[in-house]
């Protein structure tokens, strides 16, 4: 082969180096940004088929737990023969009425506030509520900075507090965390956390998620 014949074979080879390398960068780049994503899609898989061990506790409007389930193997689904389909069979309205399968066994759920948490996420309320009667028509402290002063050993350390509460304002759960993912489920008014790893799952609840500073530096004030 001539020089110029190895000259351009080795432009070439440069070129197609260069583009494959632009190519992993872009595609590194956009596995970074949709990190949060892929953690929440891992998560859901592990959900819908492996199970997960969990804990499902629905609420009454003034806050009052009215049932508690425990299972290993847990899936949360809307069920599809409540939702509403035109003559096409396309869906028009989402079904609003959760299946719950814990260990093979079935429930139907649909209108209080509910929430299903992976074991090993701690729902600080319960043990605060078992110490303290929660009375949130006290106006002169915010409940929040007042929860998190009473159990500051339980959010040290800790750079996200997690506050759910029913549909009529009422707090039923609290969890803290360092690192919080959350993004819409595919069931109506419901939403799905992952808190440090472990699944939080809430349906027809309010909730807020606070850096944990600006509630004990607000506390201080």
């Amino acid at each position: 082969m001539s020089d110029k014949g190895k000259s351009i074979g080795g432009k070439i080879k440069g070129w197609t180096i260069a583009i494959l390398s632009i190519v992993l960068l872009i595609l590194l780049i956009v596995l970074i940004m949709n990190f949060k994503n892929l953690s929440f899609f891992a998560k859901s898989v592990q959900e819908n088929f492996k199970g997960i061990e969990t804990v499902i506790q629905t609420y009454d409007d003034d806050g009052q737990a009215l049932d508690r389930l425990e299972g290993s193997s847990v899936k949360i689904n809307a069920d599809k023969q409540f939702a509403l389909y035109n003559e096409e069979g396309d869906e028009i309205k989402k079904s609003q009425v959760l299946q719950l399968t814990v260990g093979g066994k079935e429930a139907l759920h649909v209108g209080s506030s509910l929430i299903a948490y992976e074991k090993g996420l701690d729902n600080v309320l319960d043990d605060y509520s078992k110490n303290v009667t929660i009375d949130s028509t006290n106006r002169t402290v915010p409940f929040i900075n007042k929860f998190v002063n009473d159990m500051q050993n339980r959010f040290q350390g800790k750079k996200k507090v997690i506050l759910i509460r029913s549909q009529s304002g009422k707090p039923i759960a609290t969890f803290a965390g360092d690192k919080v993912v959350f993004k819409e489920t595919e069931i109506e008014k419901s939403t799905s956390l992952i808190i440090d790893g472990k699944l939080l799952f809430i349906y027809r609840s309010d909730y807020s998620i606070y850096d944990s500073d600006l509630l004990l530096d607000a506390k201080k004030k």
